[in-house]
């Protein structure tokens, strides 16, 4: 199951993380962090494939106009993205930058949000007297 085998990478990443920065080697101690994340975003890329797939036919077959359907995966790819790399900083002692980078999220998520609200809106507009 791949789930044990991500567990399984996190808890050894883990101690190995532990026993780095016990030894002063902070530099080695995020490369590990770093490298597997990587490791486990490949491990579960096939799944998320699977998902955007699922997805797209789920839209395709109920009509819903795609160009919401592709900001709302982009918006979450990017929820992903943001969190990881916030995780890495944060890691790294650095929560300041880890801060910016989930504020830079979140205005590039309202930013591509801005269609689908504008759209709710006029909806709203034309539902009302």
């Amino acid at each position: 199951m791949e789930v044990i085998q991500i567990v399984s990478i996190g808890i050894v990443a883990t101690v190995l993380v532990v026993l780095l920065r016990q030894s002063n080697r902070n530099e080695f101690a995020l490369l590990v962090s770093l490298i597997t994340g990587i490791v486990i975003f490949t491990i579960i890329l096939d799944k998320i494939e699977y998902v955007v797939e699922t997805l797209n036919n789920l839209s395709r077959n109920t009509n819903i106009e795609f160009t919401y359907f592709s900001t709302i995966l982009k918006i979450i790819g990017i929820a992903y993205i943001v969190e990881f790399g916030a995780q890495i900083s944060r890691d790294a002692g650095e929560n300041a930058i880890a801060s910016k980078i989930e504020l830079g999220g979140k205005v590039i998520i309202m930013v591509l949000a801005m269609p689908i609200l504008l759209a709710l809106m006029n909806l709203i507009i034309k539902i009302l007297p």
